[in-house]
């Protein structure tokens, strides 16, 4: 009897299948033959193909043939070019620094270079978008470019041959000591690279004589999930649930911790914010739900399905929800989705109206939505997204409608970039290390002035708000002071300084450097 009603259901869902087609089919063929103009049918089908995935849930999504690649390249943790960081200095391509090791690197490409040529066709002031130096610049592994660079004291264009390469795209975006005991990890996103740059740089900072850690994923969208697993056995011992999944034609599976990671012993802290979505759920849900460490910050986007990628005919790509993710108490990692996606798409303005991301006393949980920690039976909140265990509120008040429109206009990119490229040998003699410069160099009253001289300058329309400068003088003053060094040493000089405002950094600071603080929440160490 059960086999036949299971038939019979099967039947009937086919059945439906069928009829839904041949419905679609027969508005396709009277389009076809009975509409006013000619019918652009591949632009058609993809647009019925996205509103059919839009009605299914926020997160399957419809990839054409074209961006494939760039989908995947995030997720592949590397894509094929000569290896610079560049900026648009002026409509003139500057490189800001080269990749390690990397094509333009070995030729001797340095910071500082102007772009004039790629090719022989001129690419200065022609007002070129930052897609299309990609484009230029990017292309088959091993295939050559050519570039003609104008260098400072250099009388004439340089020419230069470059083979393209597989470059690196890194997800950790810096690692360095931020006091004597404890280590700092910056990590942007999950790719197939993830596992080995997170394994390297706690290499590096327990060789520096770590002893605490704080794992910074504010602000990560996610990425591959075997990658959030392969993290989390860094700091949890062997047979550990990691998350698990279930959906309707999926059986549960688990992912579990089966080797022996850098960091099982130790404080740690992870950084999330409203901001940190899948993969840096996952982590900081299993860091929680293990009393591994303390996740700090504010409760995170809450996106808890499982995405499978399904190759299409044309090469196109299909992203479909197959199940949802789990922590290891059960909490469900996905935030509703019963209202249509435009509702779904504003939660962020929601949470800030209704007070969450300012007010721990805003956030109200019914009991269904109570669950324990696995050793210490700790309460901890489902119902979508990480619950941290400090919450650290948004400064909605930290930016005043001045620097906003500073900002905006991305004038602080380019005086910091002009700055280094007029100062370069200067910086070099003045200050012959990195800690040097962050403690003597100063924006001061001349330097300012110059700055605003120069919005002056290009932006006349915004006008110099004192009152509101005042307000905003030390922001101001960190954020130059930092892409200075970003422009002339890199990335992890960049948060060294900018990180001084991080409140939700600071916050994980005195908690894990206080072992008064730490020690209340009974968390292994």
């Amino acid at each position: 009897m059960l086999i036949l009603l299971s038939s019979l259901k099967l039947t009937a869902q086919n059945q439906d299948i069928k009829q839904s087609t041949r419905k679609f089919e027969e508005v396709y063929t009277y389009i076809n033959h009975l509409y006013v103009d000619d019918v652009n049918n591949a632009k058609l089908t993809e647009a019925a193909i996205i509103a059919t995935l839009e009605k299914l849930d926020p997160h399957s999504s419809y990839i054409s043939k074209e961006e494939v690649d760039d989908a995947n390249q995030m997720i592949n943790g590397n894509f094929v070019g000569v290896g610079i960081r560049f900026q648009l200095l002026k409509d003139t391509l500057m490189v800001v620094g080269t990749v390690p090791g990397g094509p333009s690197e070995k030729i001797g490409i340095r910071a500082g270079d102007k772009i004039i040529k790629v090719n022989g066709i001129t690419i200065a002031n022609v007002k070129l978008k930052n897609s299309q130096v990609r484009e230029k610049l990017m292309g088959e592994l091993g295939s050559k470019v050519k570039v003609e660079i104008l260098r400072k004291n250099e009388p004439e264009l340089l020419s230069f041959n470059i083979t393209r390469d597989k470059i690196p795209l890194n997800s950790v975006d810096c690692h360095y000591m931020i006091t004597p005991t404890t280590g700092y990890i910056k990590l942007n996103s999950f790719s197939h690279s993830t596992t080995d740059e997170i394994k390297n740089s706690l290499k590096s900072l327990n060789e520096q004589g770590m002893k605490n850690l704080i794992l910074d994923l504010q602000d990560n969208g996610g990425g591959v999930m075997q990658a959030a697993k392969n993290i989390c056995d860094e700091f949890l011992s062997n047979d550990k649930l990691v998350v698990f999944s279930e959906g309707k034609h999926q059986p549960r599976q688990n992912m579990i911790c089966d080797t022996k990671g850098q960091f099982e012993k130790g404080k740690l802290i992870v950084l999330v914010n409203e901001n940190s979505a899948s993969a840096s759920e996952i982590v900081s849900g299993a860091i929680q739900d293990w009393d591994r460490g303390l996740i700090v910050g504010r409760r995170t986007y809450g996106k808890g399905l499982v995405q499978r990628p399904i190759s299409l005919s044309d090469g196109s790509e299909m992203r479909l929800t197959i199940a949802r993710y789990f922590t290891p108490s059960g909490r469900n990692i996905q935030k509703p989705y019963e209202a249509n996606s435009e509702e779904y798409h504003k939660d962020f303005i929601k949470r800030l109206a209704h007070g969450e991301l300012t007010s721990q006393d805003s956030i109200k949980f019914p009991d269904s939505l109570k669950f324990q920690t696995k050793i210490r039976k700790r309460t901890v909140y489902g119902g979508g997204g990480i619950m941290p265990d400090i919450f650290v509120p948004l400064d909605t008040n930290e930016f005043t409608p001045y620097f906003r429109k500073v900002l905006n206009t991305g004038i602080f990119n380019s005086y910091s970039l002009s700055y280094v490229d007029n100062n370069r040998t200067l910086l070099k003699n003045k200050f012959q290390s990195f800690d040097i410069f962050n403690k003597q160099f100063i924006c001061d009253e001349l330097f300012m002035n110059t700055f605003f001289n120069t919005i002056e300058k290009e932006q006349p329309e915004i006008k110099f708000n004192e009152s509101e400068y005042k307000k905003n003088e030390a922001l101001f003053k960190l954020f130059i002071k930092s892409l200075i060094a970003q422009n002339f040493w890199g990335t992890t000089e960049f948060y060294k300084i900018y990180n001084q405002r991080n409140d939700i950094l600071n916050a994980a600071l005195e908690t894990i450097e206080n072992n008064k603080k730490f020690d209340k929440f009974g968390i292994e160490k």
